[in-house]
Parts: C-alpha cells; sequence; structure tokens
C-alpha cells in the first residue's frame, strides 16, 4: 500500500495505520520517501497513454509517500477491501477512501490490485534499501 501525499500533508498515517494494526494485520515493512518521475513511471506504467497521467504523477510527487507491506492471510483482498472504492466519493463510509478521500484521485492510499502486482511493486518501493 501506498499512503499518498494528501493523506500526510492531513497527519492520517496514524488514523490510517492504525485500522490496519487494530484488526491484526502484521506491518512487515515501512518507507518513507518522495516519488520520482522514474519511480512513477514504473509504478504506473500501464497508465502512461491516458489523459491523467501526468496529473497523477505531478500529485503524487508533490510531497512524501509512505510505502507499506502487510502480511496476512489473502491480505491482497482485505487492504482493497479496507480501503474502499478508488473514486472517494463512491466509496463506503467506514472505509479509507470513504472516510479521509477528497476526490477520486486523492483518495489517500493506492493498493495492489494483486499478488503480481503487490510483489512488482514492493520491488519497485523497496528494492533499493
Amino acid at each position: 500500500m501506498l499512503i499518498k501525499p494528501d493523506a500526510l500533508r492531513r497527519g492520517l498515517i496514524g488514523k490510517i495505520m492504525t485500522r490496519f494494526e487494530d484488526r491484526g494485520i502484521k506491518v512487515v515493512a515501512m518507507r518513507m520517501l518522495m516519488m520520482t518521475k522514474e519511480l512513477a513511471a514504473r509504478h504506473y506504467a500501464e497508465h502512461v497513454e491516458k489523459d491523467f497521467y501526468d496529473e497523477m504523477v505531478e500529485f503524487m510527487m508533490s510531497g512524501p509517500i509512505l510505502a507499506v507491506v502487510f502480511e496476512a492471510e489473502d491480505i491482497v483482498r482485505i487492504v482493497r477491501d479496507m480501503a474502499g472504492a478508488t473514486d472517494s466519493s463512491k466509496a463506503e463510509h467506514g472505509t479509507i477512501r470513504g472516510d479521509f478521500g477528497l476526490s477520486c484521485r486523492k483518495n489517500v492510499v493506492h493498493t495492489s490490485d494483486s499478488v503480481e502486482s503487490a510483489n512488482r511493486e514492493i520491488d519497485i518501493f523497496f528494492a533499493s534499501v
């Protein structure tokens, strides 16, 4: 999971992480960093040709992010369920995006959509550590 710049600016790290810890999910790695164009290009490779790509990259580079690796049975599904719908205006109350997100782009967290994506993203954000 990535906790995005909007969440860090608003002081939401603790509130977001507490939800996972309260659920009993193990945190195995965390790294605060600045997103670079190179990292963004690797992370968002499937979106490079989309009209929202430049705006998304600019937003992700606008402040620090927190990359987090969780461990639990069926963790990808659990994290996505807890995060809620990508568009915060459509996310259910009680989900992270439903409670804290402000828009489709400023939705406080990124979550991996599959185990394969999670492994690729872990490599992107933690390989150089």
